[in-house]
């Protein structure tokens, strides 16, 4: 995204003050997180985060996480997020930490899957989701997110590896500051998918939803700026659209041709665009199972999904919504974090089924 300005950034990074940590190094008193007037770091500013290296069994998938120090004494504007993966990965998100109530956890330990994109409460919340060797995430002019002095960052990682030898997988993530004084809006990620996965052998099966936002949640004004599909590996196509009602019409937002579930294409929206006040997300989800077995809905890499996330602004916070219209899961069309919705407490056990 942004070529050119990923590339004047790259140069500022290397000509300001460097700053990088690494893992469980640099942090600072975890529960100084700074406040509104508190100093800001320099634009051109980097802090640089390591997920192991983590030697990881032949034929083995899990997923684990670390929650670690950014190392910024000083409350700063990310303006990019610059993401790399080994061989092995199938995806890792980022998190930041709101309330500054975690403490740092330097060795990957098993986690739940997504436990901090589905965290209800909004403390941890999603900053950016990676399910390629090399992504960077490049926001609009005047656009970042961000963080506290001495900002706690969690790190997901899961894995799969499929060899029969040992793998040696590692994740890295590094942040790229902004002179704050170019700063007027906040970004967020939305995350939006269904459970309802039914992928039939040996045949070609759709899953068709329309999901509309919850009256809370207005993005008729929002800049919509990107957008990423995610299946697992029996997936061939996903497709978003925007409409005003289950009825249209419909605006085509994302559908890449050569859909790739393992590097699936992070589509930069040029013009950006909103979502219509009351209207919602028009998705299609595709895949081809060329097995003797039905697959369902899950988080191991040998289940299925269907999501996107798409990155907006302005965004008071990030959001995971869940639409459902199937028998396993009722129906279901809720966004979380909301105090107010007793079913965003049973968000996690519903994707985590």
């Amino acid at each position: 995204m942004r070529r050119s300005l990923f590339i004047c950034l790259a140069l500022l990074s290397f000509a300001a003050c460097k700053k990088s940590t690494s893992p469980g190094g640099g942090g600072g008193d975890d529960d100084d997180m700074g406040g509104p007037d508190a100093p800001t770091a320099p634009g051109g500013s980097t802090y640089s985060l390591q997920w192991g290296p983590v030697t990881v069994p032949a034929n083995t998938e899990d997923t684990q996480c670390v929650i670690l120090p950014l190392g910024n004494a000083d409350a700063v504007k990310i303006h990019e997020i610059q993401d790399t993966l080994t061989l092995g990965s199938h995806h890792m998100i980022v998190y930041r930490d709101n309330d500054g109530s975690a403490t740092a956890q330097t060795t990957p330990m098993d986690c739940q899957p997504f436990t901090g994109a589905l965290n209800t409460s909004g403390m941890i919340e999603p900053l950016a989701i990676t399910q390629k060797l090399n992504d960077d995430i490049v926001l609009p002019d005047t656009v970042a997110y961000s963080f506290s002095a001495n900002q706690m960052i969690k790190i997901e990682l899961h894995y799969i590896n499929t060899t029969d030898a040992a793998e040696v997988i590692q994740g890295n993530t590094t942040f790229v500051a902004a002179d704050a004084s170019t700063i007027q809006n906040e970004a967020g990620l939305l995350f939006t998918g269904s459970p309802d996965v039914d992928v039939l052998p040996m045949q070609t099966t759709t899953l068709h939803e329309f999901f509309s936002l919850p009256a809370d949640i207005d993005l008729s004004q929002s800049h919509i700026f990107a957008i990423t599909g995610h299946e697992h590996h029996l997936g061939t196509g996903v497709e978003v659209n925007v409409a005003p009602s289950s009825t249209g019409p419909f605006t085509p937002v994302y559908n890449p041709t050569n859909f790739s579930w393992s590097d699936p294409a992070t589509q930069e929206q040029n013009p950006d665009f909103a979502v219509p006040a009351g209207g919602g997300f028009d998705f299609t989800c595709t895949w081809y199972n060329d097995t003797t077995n039905p697959v369902k809905f899950g988080e191991s890499a040998n289940d299925e999904m269907c999501f996107f996330w798409a990155y907006y602004w302005p965004a008071p916070s990030s959001e995971v919504c869940v639409h459902s219209e199937g028998t396993q899961y009722g129906t279901q069309n809720l966004c979380c974090p909301d105090a107010n919705n007793s079913l965003c407490a049973l968000l996690p056990a519903i994707l985590a089924n």
